[in-house]
């Protein structure tokens, strides 16, 4: 019996490491202003249609409130207003992007999913040091990847909100973990 329990969890940690190897250099991109950006698919937790946001009272432009998903209280930043570019009235193409920001799930607001493409390492470029790139995007993006029809910028999640947004989103887990 005890043989038959080790080899269970030999295999589900195989099945872990699988999903997490045929996950490996796959990016979620989507469009934002004339630029496509793309996040590592292991932060993704889903997309979903946009809907009604509860705003929050006295906390940046780019946080627009609260959603509630199948229960859970998210989070919702505009990656339009995080990035510094014009206010884009929402339409049918706008979705939120439900993804993993330091172990807690944020929703972002996009105009429009691109695809998932795969980008291997050796096509993944230090961010530029100069020009308009570096001014707004910086510290959220740590890459440039290369593909076929040009390059998509890589984010880092976890260094899209600052640490006063971190305090909102931490408050709303903690809502959610008591209510769980």
């Amino acid at each position: 019996m005890e043989a038959i329990s080790e080899l269970r969890r030999q295999i589900e940690n195989e099945d872990a490491s699988n999903e997490q190897d045929a996950q490996k250099g796959k990016y979620m991109t989507f469009k934002s202003g004339n630029e496509y950006f793309g996040l590592e698919i292991q932060y993704v937790d889903e997309i979903i249609q946009f809907q009604t946001i509860t705003a929050i009272p006295e906390t940046e432009d780019y946080i627009k409130g609260l959603i509630n998903l199948r229960g859970k209280v998210i989070p919702v930043v505009d990656v339009r207003l995080r990035f510094k570019q014009p206010p884009l009235e929402y339409n049918d193409r706008t979705c939120i992007i439900v993804i993993y920001v330091n172990s807690m799930l944020v929703g972002l607001i996009v105009e429009k999913i691109a695809e998932v493409v795969e980008i291997r390492e050796e096509n993944i470029l230090p961010p530029p040091t100069i020009g308009r790139i570096d001014k707004a995007h910086h510290k959220y993006v740590y890459g440039i990847g290369k593909v076929e029809d040009g390059v998509k910028l890589l984010l880092d999640p976890d260094k899209l909100l600052n640490d006063d947004d971190l305090t909102v989103v931490e408050q709303v887990s903690e809502v959610n973990l008591v209510e769980d």
